[in-house]
């Protein structure tokens, strides 16, 4: 039995009248420990499904399932990485972070909670910046704060919302660097939601890409052979990569010609019955 399960998801938004669906017969696995990244395009809903998956949104049919339980609230058990840090400016690097330890583990005595938000806080190579406030932050230190973070409540998922996508090339590539580094000594489950298919080649053991929406669904699934650790600049000459990364640019490419086209079609003869894409790019 997978890990992590989404069996016959569906979800939409608005009154009956005027409704958009947005995702369309969701069906994932994840394994324990697997590094699975969903790759798409913006507004296919891929936030979304982190928060389906988290807990923080219920489907309108189908279910989540973790660990064989079905997913009905937020729990410790699935921490989320948004794009947005979302840190209390008021407090310091070490406040942000020991107030999520303090509500998941209330009895850990103060000097035990201040040598475990160290602990993190070093992981993401932060210590000189323990007591800065966020205003003293660059983007990406506030980003490995919000990493921290959510690592400190040590949760069995990770899901992480498009984590690294404000961020310049350079921090986001030392960022890949040690997010990879991090998994692979915490050996936690995780989800990745990008649209850089290179991002996801480089971290992921799998990636899934999200069809257009609305009405999005689920493609191909491509397995990540290369080994670890992945050295990015040696990658480029890897054919296996190159291969690798050819085949879901095209599919990608293709899925978005295809939407373009039918959205056009639709615009002539708005009553045509739907193309199901999924049936057109199966392998």
């Amino acid at each position: 039995m997978s890990y992590l399960e989404m069996k016959d998801v569906n979800i939409g938004f608005g009154p009956t009248s005027d409704r958009t669906e947005v995702l369309d017969n969701i069906n994932l696995s994840i394994e324990e420990n697997e590094f699975l990244a969903i790759v798409g395009f913006s507004g296919s809903g891929k936030s979304t499904m982190i928060n389906l998956l988290s807990g923080l949104q219920s489907p309108d049919s189908g279910t989540v399932l973790m660990d064989g339980e079905m997913v009905k609230n937020a729990s410790p058990d699935r921490g989320v990485v948004f794009q947005n840090y979302s840190l209390l400016p008021w407090l310091t690097v070490a406040g942000n972070i020991e107030l999520a330890v303090k509500q998941v583990f209330p009895k850990m005595s103060s000097k035990e909670r201040i040598a475990h938000v160290e602990k993190y806080v070093d992981m993401v190579s932060l210590t000189p910046a323990l007591w800065k406030r966020p205003s003293e932050l660059s983007g990406g230190m506030r980003q490995r704060v919000s990493v921290a973070r959510t690592l400190a409540i040590q949760p069995k998922v990770l899901l992480m919302d498009e984590p690294f996508s404000a961020l310049d090339a350079l921090t986001r590539a030392n960022l890949q660097d040690e997010l990879t580094d991090i998994w692979s000594r915490e050996k936690k489950t995780v989800v990745f939601i990008t649209n850089d298919v290179d991002e996801a080649i480089l971290m992921a053991d799998r990636i899934i890409p999200l069809t257009p929406g609305p009405k999005a669904t689920l493609g191909p699934s491509f397995k990540v052979d290369l080994p670890r650790p992945r050295d990015r600049a040696a990658m480029n000459h890897d054919n296996d990569f190159i291969t690798l990364r050819n085949d879901i640019n095209k599919y990608l490419i293709q899925l978005k010609q295809d939407n373009e086209k039918l959205s056009d079609l639709n615009l002539v003869c708005p009553n045509i019955e739907p193309i199901d894409l999924r049936v057109m790019y199966t392998k």
